[in-house]
């Protein structure tokens, strides 16, 4: 069967349908291929629009899915698969920088880049953008039921600690946001590299292990959605979503600080489909598409002019988009290298033994 493939190319090609040099006989695609490889987050893409996508610009979109950055990376380094399209977050882009995994991005063949609010441009994981286009932000916080007691309710990460919420606590599976949870509320960095800081910060978290009711990824919307639990640590677009379900829920980034994240997308080394990847990436820059997504995943879109498209009750809410007061306290995740990365996932994962 092969050589009779072989046989066909070769025929193709003698009437200049194809050249020797892009016969492929393996299951990765070259630069003139009709299929696109996006490699993201679950439920991170309005499904619609990858339809749309595909009709307008005659692709067909393979949809890969990952549930961390670090999983993320590990794939894309090993190669397996030629991703065109993945869309890690900001420490992650430093990361992935320093690896040479990523492709340089040619402006030139960007249209849009101006829709973006010059706030979420030339950050410090990406100066310049050289190698990533804007495409999520959000914070961390506290979703609780505002039907209990003013008095009680959390405003602050150390209201978590009160012993009223005992076994009621919902906080997500997340090493680097729990561990930076707990840093922020000593006053140390979410960036921290001195381990007596990261120790203190562990013990601080063992003094909540009695309010935890679970930790838990995905089903933490589940969980708020059907009053399992009055109060969760959670991401703002999480958040948007258990609100929307759930009108007792309401959300809260505390003032004392807070992680402010970027998602951005990036073109992998490995991409065979680069014309591919830009024009998803002008598509996703367009602001009736990028309101689009807005409303279906709940998160915060970095683009300006798709904010006229984007649902009154979403866009009104403060915590999604909040004031510049609230932001100026919230600092963003550096890369911290292969040595404290571990540190920070085996005392989390120290902490998660003790709250099981």
């Amino acid at each position: 069967m092969k050589k009779v493939v072989i046989y066909i190319f070769l025929l193709l090609s003698l009437c200049g349908v194809f050249t020797v040099a892009n016969i492929k006989l393996n299951k990765t695609t070259d630069s003139n291929s009709k299929t696109l490889i996006i490699y993201n987050w679950g439920d991170y893409l309005d499904p619609k629009l990858i339809k749309k996508f595909e009709k307008e610009y005659h692709y067909k979109v393979i949809y890969e899915t990952f549930d961390s950055n670090e999983a993320m990376f590990s794939k894309v380094k090993q190669g397996g698969t030629n991703y065109d399209i993945a869309i890690p977050s900001d420490y992650m882009i430093q990361k992935m920088k320093s690896a040479k995994l990523l492709k340089k991005l040619d402006k030139k063949q960007i249209h849009g880049i101006n829709n973006i609010d010059n706030s979420f441009l030339n950050l410090s994981f990406d100066k310049n953008n050289q190698y990533s286009i804007p495409y999520f932000w959000g914070t961390l916080g506290i979703v609780y039921d505002k039907r209990m007691p003013e008095n009680i309710q959390p405003k602050k990460w150390s209201d978590l600690w009160n012993k009223q919420f005992k076994k009621k606590v919902l906080i997500v599976d997340s090493a680097r946001d729990i561990m930076g949870m707990s840093l922020i509320d000593l006053g140390y960095s979410v960036n921290s590299k001195n381990d007596t800081q990261l120790i203190k910060a562990k013990k601080h978290l063992d003094k909540l292990s009695p309010n935890i009711k679970a930790i838990v990824a995905d089903e933490i919307k589940m969980y708020m959605e059907d009053n399992e639990a009055p109060v969760a640590v959670t991401w703002s677009g999480e958040a948007s979503e258990i609100m929307n379900r759930n009108k007792n829920m309401t959300y809260v980034v505390p003032k004392e600080g807070s992680n402010m994240w970027f998602d951005n997308i990036v073109i992998p080394k490995t991409s065979k489909n680069q014309k591919g990847a830009y024009d998803f990436i002008n598509f996703m820059l367009d602001p009736k598409n990028a309101a689009q997504n807005a409303n279906y995943i709940g998160y915060a879109t970095p683009n300006k002019f798709a904010k006229k498209y984007i649902n009154k009750e979403q866009i009104d809410n403060k915590e999604l988009y909040p004031k510049k007061s609230t932001l100026d306290n919230l600092q963003v995740y550096n890369d911290l290298g292969k040595k404290y990365i571990q540190k920070y996932n085996d005392l989390f994962l120290e902490f998660k033994m003790i709250s099981n």
